[in-house]
């Protein structure tokens, strides 16, 4: 989190970082207490000095006791009035902080400026949208008909929005989270099992809370939340530590479900696996140096590309622009699945840098070769999540005849080429 001098030193910045996410800010009740918290330290120290100075003058004249006792009464009082304003002191701190704490990132110079997704920018685009000479069906439609998919017995045993995959469905899932896992071992990444159910701590510190809790779930009795992303546990697995220069980069990637209420979200792309309160990710999470984590985020999201190169799927990157960026995001990267059933682009990942922010709320330091200890960067990707990647898969193989064929890189996995009834 900022330290006040620096929410002091750079309001102007701030108030526009805040602005271009959209993010109000309480910044007069901050500058009030500000003010006063200043105020207060003045006051504290000079009432220190002057007890100092007293408790010198009362050890010189202890011999005379008509002298010191109005002199021991006055440093009593000076003691009060510390004690009283350490305790207002505390308290304004305490609001500082909850009011710091909605301070977002600072977006990257790269970041395009813009309100919403209008704003954002195509960087790249990748395979062709193959024409079919048939109708293709949505993924919910030919996933009900092949008995792959089943939403009413998901809505049965939870409600709208968990849907079940069955049989081969499930087979498919239990494959792409393998074939992805092992991919990035292969590159480099360390695997890690971790738990889905985080404290507040894990939350704030990776920027979810205190912005986000109406979307997410909550144990009240345990005050646990399930994760919204195995970038939450991954994240923590380092806070309050002090990593050695040479250790970095840390690369880790971690399977997990992953629960989201999307608060506010219904009616949006609500139909079938689009928009889901679980689903299956696997997640790609980086520890490095400051000088190299924009080559870092640049990298990673070659790394997500990979997944949809190798199971063929057309795809774009596009960079968010300031208004669509995360609150604790500097700069992002989604990448956009073509999906010819609901002939729309749905996004499988998310690749951000976070620069320092998260590793300032969750202390996370390294120590360079010269002694110095300086903050991490941190960032993640998603490597990446099943639900749309399952649509791509079932609309972009789509066959006339009602089947799907089986991805090449993943029939080692299923030991099959195609899914039918």
């Amino acid at each position: 989190m900022y330290p006040f001098k620096f929410v002091r030193e750079n309001l102007d910045l701030l108030k526009k970082t805040a602005e271009l996410k959209n993010q109000k800010v309480e910044w007069d009740k901050f500058e009030e207490l500000d003010n006063e918290r200043r105020r207060l330290i003045m006051f504290i120290e000079e009432r220190k000095k002057w007890q100092k100075d007293l408790t010198e003058k009362i050890s010189r004249e202890k011999e005379n006791k008509d002298l010191i006792t109005p002199l021991i009464n006055q440093a009593r009082k000076y003691s009060d009035e510390i004690n009283e304003a350490e305790n207002r002191l505390n308290k304004i701190e305490k609001e500082l902080e909850k009011i710091i704490s909605f301070i977002p990132n600072i977006p990257h110079s790269s970041v395009p400026v813009g309100k919403d997704e209008k704003d954002n920018v195509v960087v790249k685009e990748w395979g062709e949208k193959k024409e079919k000479n048939f109708q293709v069906l949505p993924h919910w439609e030919i996933g009900e008909k092949l008995g792959i998919l089943d939403f009413q017995r998901g809505s049965k045993i939870t409600g709208s929005f968990f849907p079940v995959f069955k049989g081969v469905g499930a087979f498919l899932v239990r494959s792409l989270i393998n074939f992805m896992i092992d991919l990035h071992i292969k590159n480099g990444f360390k695997e890690v099992w971790v738990p889905s159910l985080v404290n507040r701590d894990s939350l704030f510190n990776t920027g979810q809370l205190p912005k986000l809790e109406d979307d997410m779930y909550y144990l009240e009795r345990d005050d646990f939340f399930l994760i919204p992303t195995a970038e939450v546990p991954v994240t923590n697995l380092h806070k309050n530590e002090v990593l050695n220069e040479d250790d970095l980069p840390i690369y880790y990637v971690a399977y997990t479900p992953c629960f989201r209420r999307e608060a506010g979200a219904y009616g949006k792309e609500t139909k079938g696996l689009i928009r889901v309160h679980q689903f299956d990710k696997v997640e790609l999470v980086k520890f490095v140096k400051p000088e190299t984590s924009y080559d870092e985020l640049e990298t990673l999201l070659q790394e997500a590309e990979k997944v949809l190169q190798l199971l063929n799927l057309p795809y774009r990157v596009v960079l968010l622009c300031s208004g669509e960026l995360s609150f604790a995001g500097s700069k992002c990267y989604d990448i956009e699945v073509w999906c010819p059933g609901v002939e729309k682009w749905l996004e499988v990942s998310s690749c951000s840098n976070f620069e320092s922010f998260q590793a300032r709320r969750a202390n996370i330091k390294f120590r360079r070769k010269d002694g110095k200890t300086d903050y991490v960067h941190t960032l993640n990707g998603s490597g990446i999540a099943l639900p749309r990647t399952i649509i791509g898969i079932i609309e972009n193989y789509q066959t006339e005849n009602g089947e799907i064929i089986v991805p090449d890189v993943l029939r080692d996995y299923m030991k099959m080429e195609r899914i039918a009834i």
